[in-house]
This record gives structure tokens, sequence and C-alpha cells, in this order.
């Protein structure tokens, strides 16, 4: 009997060995509404119930500061425009740093004050500033919704207060909160400079802000974002941060507190970075085709494209990039016309095949021009 236990033994440590790991388990998310994206390629890592419409309270403000933003990057102001406070700007209620009717701050004021304290009074202000009303702005809000595909989406004010009865038609979802949070991180990165502030002032010093999103301070890598809470809303967070040139966004809402958005986010964040990757595929040299006929020897190949490509992080020590050439091309060749391809692989498996096209036009020659290197070629041997 000893040996047939031996032998089975020996089995089990054997099938051990042999076992293939897995991705991590799935992270618990305590949220009505859940979602991690990759910010560079938009693809979903994670979702919980992440299309349902709910009330989105101040992160809100990820579209209110995706405007502001379009209309500095694009010369309409600028951050040192002054900013005049109307009365219904001084009248919001919520977060807010007390702004006076009349009273003028800078537009890089108001938008620090935005991004770090979730002024409401701000962000009405700004609202006023770019659209003329703040019901106008809401409209320049719901019309950029709609650019962005946020079908679960519609805005009724800039701040997500959900205290009167038109803001109960307010409502957005994770999915959609996860989209504009990519387009306001990766087409205008200088909101970076404002929602990674820990604590700063504004009015020369005499007034303090402090962010509400506490992973600034305790998560490595957080870049922002925006956090919310009304007692109808629940705890709102979108949440981003980048590690290994990786950065990931995760939304949560309808928390039942704080400290679970903190973690909700922390866990979804987590999980993202240990078990997935973003490699920038390149080639290795230069690539080249000989040209017949042409006015250039050879033409040099590039990527048709240079997306970056997410991949399962225990590949990435075995990616490879394989390059396979036309032995050579006859003139005229076009700008983008392909002539070769580079896969990228993980193993024996292919990633991705990209085109290699070239870089630039070679026009054939003329006829003279054949003749003229005929000629040449005869004189120099003579």
């Amino acid at each position: 009997m000893k040996r047939p236990a031996g032998i089975f033994l020996s089995l089990v440590l054997l099938l051990g060995l042999w076992t293939v790991p897995v991705r991590g388990a799935q992270p618990e998310v305590k949220a009505k509404s859940a979602l991690l994206m990759d910010a560079a390629t938009g693809t979903v890592l994670f979702e919980q119930n992440a299309h349902e419409a709910l009330a989105p309270a101040s992160v809100t403000k990820v579209m209110t500061m995706l405007l502001i933003m379009e209309a500095i990057d694009s010369g309409k102001i600028s951050w040192k425009d002054p900013v005049s406070a109307s009365e219904a700007a001084a009248a919001k209620g919520g977060s807010q740093i007390f702004l006076k009717a009349g009273e003028q701050l800078s537009v890089e004021e108001m938008v620090k004050s935005i991004a770090v304290s979730s002024a409401n009074d701000c962000a009405c202000a700004m609202a006023e500033l770019i659209a003329g009303s703040e019901g106008a702005f809401v409209e320049l809000m719901n019309q950029k919704a709609e650019a962005l595909g946020m079908k679960d989406t519609k805005f009724v004010n800039c701040t997500g207060l959900d205290d009167s009865e038109e803001a109960k038609d307010h409502k957005t979802s994770a999915h959609d909160i996860a989209l504009m949070s990519r387009e306001l991180l990766v087409n205008h990165p200088d909101i970076k400079n404002y929602t990674t502030i820990w604590m700063d002032t504004v009015r020369d010093g005499s007034f303090g802000l402090s962010n509400t999103n506490k992973l600034v301070r305790f998560y490595p890598g957080a870049t922002g974002l925006k956090t919310g809470f009304t007692s109808s809303a629940g705890y709102c967070l979108s949440a981003s941060a980048s590690r290994e040139g990786m950065e990931l966004i995760a939304v949560v809402m309808g928390c039942e507190s704080s400290a679970d958005r903190f973690s909700a986010c922390k866990s979804l964040l987590d999980h993202g970075f240990a078990n997935y990757a973003l490699i920038q595929p390149q080639m290795e040299g230069e690539c080249t085709v000989p040209v017949k006929l042409g006015t250039k020897e050879t033409v040099s190949l590039v990527p048709a494209r240079t997306d970056a490509m997410l991949i399962d992080k225990a590949q990435k020590s075995s990616v490879t990039i394989e390059t396979e050439l036309e032995p050579s091309v006859q003139a005229p060749v076009s700008q983008g016309q392909r002539l070769g391809t580079m896969t990228v692989k993980a193993g024996d498996r292919v990633l991705q095949e990209i085109p290699l096209v070239a870089s630039q036009p070679v026009p054939r020659l003329t006829w003279g021009q054949i003749l003229g290197n005929v000629w040449k070629i005869m004189v120099g041997r003579g």
C-alpha cells in the first residue's frame, strides 16, 4: 500500500507543477456601479453594472473641466484672464470657496479651486465665462457628451448639485464618466497640474484648498481625478493613476461611504496594474526596400500606425517583433504604399500585425534619366 500511495503523491506534486497561472481574482467593489478603463486604448478591463444611469454628484465637474480645458487650449480664454463672479455663481451651495458677487479671480485660480476643492461657485463662474450662462454651458456639456458616445448621460447643471426637482434628471453612468475622464486626461494633460495638488491656496494665499480625493496623497502614481457626494448620489469617484507608462481610470458610483469609494478605486487600480501592461511596438533599426527604376535606390518604411497595445502583464517579457519586407518594389512608389508587415508576438501567439508603408514617395525615372544613367555607366567602364 505504501508504493501506490507514493505514486499518487508524486502525481499530485507533478500536476501541481503543471498548473497554468491565471489572472488575479476579480476585485471586490462595494458600489452600485463601477468600471476600470485603460486610458491609452480605451479598453474596459472591469465593469459592474457600468451602464446604469445614476446621479454623479460633483464627478459632473469632469465634463466642466473638460470644456474649460478645451477653451484654454483653443485660445478662447487664457489662464490669466480675470473671471468675475455673478450673483448666481456666488449663490451656489455645497462645496465652494465662498465667492462674493463681483469678486474676480483668474481662470487658473478658478480651475484650481474646481479641481482641488470641487468649488461649485467657481464652476458656475467659469460656465458663464465660456458660454454666457450656466444653461448655455450645459447645452455644450450635453453636446460634448453626445460626441463622446456617452449614451447614458443627461446633464442639467455644471456642478452635480441635485437639490432641485429639475436636477433629478441629472444622470450619467460609470462607463460614461470613464469616457469623459479619458478625454480630459489624454487630450488635455495640463489638467493634471491641478488634479494632483494635495493642498494649496488661492486669493494670494489667504484661502486654503485641500483635495477631496485622498488617493492623490496616498496612492502611488495618482493623477486625479474627481470626487462627488450628495445624499441621493452617495459617494462617487473617478480616480486615475499612472505607472510604468500605463494610465488607468477607475470609476465607482453609489458607494455607501467615502472609505468605500477610495477602497473600491484602489482595488480596481491595483487589479489593472497587477495584470496588464502597455507596450509600444517599435522596429529595431531602419527598414528599407530596394526600388527599381526609381529616383531613389531605396525607400524607408514606417509602421502604418503607432498605437500602444494593452497586453496581459505575464506576456510582456515574451513579446517579440518580426518584420517581413517585400524584396523590392518598382517605381513609382506612393507615400503610404504597403511594402511589409510588422508582427507583434508573445511566444508563438500573434498579438497584432501592423502594415509597414513607404514613408515618402519615390517617382519613376524618366527615359532621359534612364539614358543618362546608362551613359554614365558606359563612360565609367571606358
